[in-house]
């Protein structure tokens, strides 16, 4: 259940740094409030995850999902450059992430 927050909590990210961008420096309203809630959300689901996981592999995890998820968004929806290079380094932050999560331990 932890790590199931952990994903969660890294999803979350993905909205926050999207929002981060979409606010211009937290000129736009509903951006901006958008970055804050998913900004709260994401660290609330991790804070509640580092209760029973060990720190180290619960942030790579989040901030993985967190930056695999932005890049790709960002290919995707906002018009940010598509390269070979960029695929395989998010291929591997992936499979960090999830080699991370496989050895993660639960108190």
């Amino acid at each position: 259940m932890a790590w199931l927050l952990v994903v969660l909590a890294g999803l979350l990210e993905v909205g926050f740094a999207v929002g981060l961008k979409l606010s211009h420096g937290f000129t736009r309203l509903w951006p901006t409030v958008a970055f804050a809630c998913f900004a709260l959300g994401s660290f609330g689901l991790l804070t509640l995850a580092l209760k029973k996981l060990d720190v180290g592999a619960a942030y790579a995890v989040w901030t993985g999902i967190g930056a695999a998820g932005t890049a790709i968004y960002g290919m995707i929806f906002l018009g940010d450059v598509v390269s070979t290079l960029k695929i395989v380094s998010i291929s591997l932050v992936v499979a960090g992430v999830i080699g991370l999560q496989l050895s993660g331990s639960a108190h």
